[in-house]
């Protein structure tokens, strides 16, 4: 995939989506305040070079003192968050400084200036001797001193890395060109002419020195006088700046789509891992679905839990295996399954309740629907709030039983059936796990599942039947409970159990809601 496009002149760099050019110019850039030192470093060069071959230091003084305060003010724009941090006490009411110094990281149109008047005060102080020191005299003694200022002034316009690649281009040039007019115009005077007006010792040294150099350079045809060659030295320099620059820009859109495909990439990574969450969550409960879900769970691994109390119910409709039939009328039963579907789906509906939101399917065996409460809770010791909250877990069980006989009423009513549920339900320890790791499966095993179980087979139509142990816990909640007496259960010999009173638990119900 082509990411960016060359200009017909090669020099400048581009992305083909509009939406990328935008979010590259709007980037972030903490680092500018760290260019703007390098840049205040720059110019400090420039004056100290400066320093040591101007004849008019106090007009350079003063020069320096106003173009410095100016850096000093960007600066103090750029480190307003570190100032307010290292002076509290005297900054303590100038809780605006952060948000400055937070425009200029993720303004570009704040940066923009602050750079365009650091670049320009380093330019008017590069030209200093051209201007006001050399052209009184026609000295060309200091030139290659001022050339030396010049390249400092192109590096400080390099400086911010991250100003677009066309900005720099333009500074460049207007510095270079300003360069070349002061250069030639403040040069007019012939550099043999120089040696008339020669005074000191100390003159004529200097002027002996670079003659004889420009003397040799001339004899090998590689100069023919200093300003051409300063031009010369700016314009090489100036190249190899637009070259660095080119290729800077080129390396930084590169990092960028090289990030933005990343976080596309990760954004992409995160969405499959939400949707895998929610396929798995509809399989396994929410808290089991996130073991599965992270990188250091193995599929492989067994998983699984024990549980001191949990509510285990079974609902079946023992009516649907003579309701179902294969023949013609019915397309070979797959009107019954699409009944049965129906009535299962509807169960599965009460489940997004926030009231039974602790309750969890386990899963269905032909007509018989399988589910618990109080798995979501972490085991281990139990406390007196552990207790009530697990015995709410049955009442609230109760509650789901009852909702599903409602669902499945109104479903008898549009199809015209008369099936009725029968429910069993107990509670007490059980293990929970994941069998399987393609196909993973949540259940739960123990003794208190197979009870649960019996008390469904056993059970009547219509009715809730329980244990004597689940019986007391609801009647501590409130419920009233019919003893049905003793009942031979396979594998448990004889048990009492109780019937629930409907109607008693729904008035009860209204209070768990």
């Amino acid at each position: 995939m082509q990411w960016y496009k060359f200009e017909e002149s090669g020099l400048a760099l581009w992305f083909l989506k509009k939406d990328l050019a935008k979010q590259y110019r709007a980037l972030d850039l903490p680092m500018f305040k760290h260019y703007a030192s390098c840049a205040t470093f720059i110019f400090l060069c420039i004056f100290i070079i400066q320093m040591f071959v101007a004849r008019k230091q106090q007009r350079l003084a003063v020069l320096f003192g106003g173009l410095f305060c100016v850096l000093l003010l960007v600066l103090a724009i750029c480190y307003a968050g570190h100032l307010q941090r290292l002076f509290p006490e005297k900054l303590s009411g100038c809780q605006w400084l952060p948000a400055v110094s937070e425009a200029v990281v993720k303004r570009p149109f704040v940066r923009l200036p602050l750079a365009t008047i650091t670049t320009a005060v380093i330019i008017i102080m590069a030209v200093f001797n051209l201007c006001f020191d050399q052209a009184d005299k026609d000295d060309y003694s200091c030139l290659p001193y001022s050339v030396y200022c010049c390249i400092l002034s192109l590096i400080a316009c390099g400086v911010f890395l991250r100003m677009s690649f066309e900005l720099k281009v333009l500074f460049l040039t207007v510095a270079s060109t300003a360069y070349y007019v002061i250069i030639i115009r403040n040069t007019h005077t012939s550099f043999y002419e120089y040696s008339k007006n020669l005074s000191t010792k100390k003159d004529l040294e200097i002027f002996t020195n670079l003659n004889c150099s420009v003397e040799i350079l001339k004899c090998l045809g590689l100069v023919k006088h200093p300003q051409y060659m300063s031009c010369m030295y700016i314009t090489l320099f100036l190249v190899t700046m637009f070259i660095i620059s080119l290729q800077n820009e080129y390396c930084f859109r590169q990092d960028f789509l090289l990030k933005n495909k990343n976080h596309t990439e990760q954004d992409e990574i995160e969405t499959r891992e939400n949707l895998n969450r929610l396929l798995l969550e509809n399989v396994l409960p929410a808290h089991v679905a996130a073991l599965f879900v992270g990188e250091n769970k193995k599929n492989e691994d067994l998983y699984y839990q024990s549980y001191d109390c949990v509510c285990v119910m079974f609902a079946s409709v023992p009516d649907f295996k003579e309701f179902y039939t294969e023949c013609d009328i019915n397309k070979e039963g797959l009107e019954c399954l699409r009944l049965l579907n129906e009535i299962i789906a509807d169960f599965d509906e009460l489940l997004s309740k926030p009231k039974f939101s602790g309750v969890e399917k386990i899963k269905t065996i032909g007509s018989s629907y399988m589910a618990a409460a109080g798995l979501s809770g972490s085991p281990g010791q139990e406390n007196n709030r552990d207790r009530e909250r697990q015995h709410a877990q049955i009442g609230i069980m109760v509650e789901f039983a009852i909702a599903l006989i409602g669902k499945l009423d109104g479903i008898n009513r549009h199809s015209f059936n008369s099936f009725r549920l029968r429910v069993g339900i107990n509670h007490g320890p059980v293990i929970a796990g994941v069998i399987g790791a393609r196909k993973p499966q949540y259940d739960i095993w123990g003794n208190t599942v197979n009870v649960a179980s019996r008390m469904e087979s056993t059970g009547e139509l219509g009715k809730i039947q329980v244990t004597e142990e689940t019986s007391v816990v609801l009647q501590d909640l409130g419920y009233s409970c019919e003893c049905r007496g003793l009942i031979n259960v396979k594998g448990k010999g004889e048990l009492k159990t109780f019937f629930v009173c409907t109607d008693m638990s729904k008035q009860q119900g209204m209070g768990l809601s």
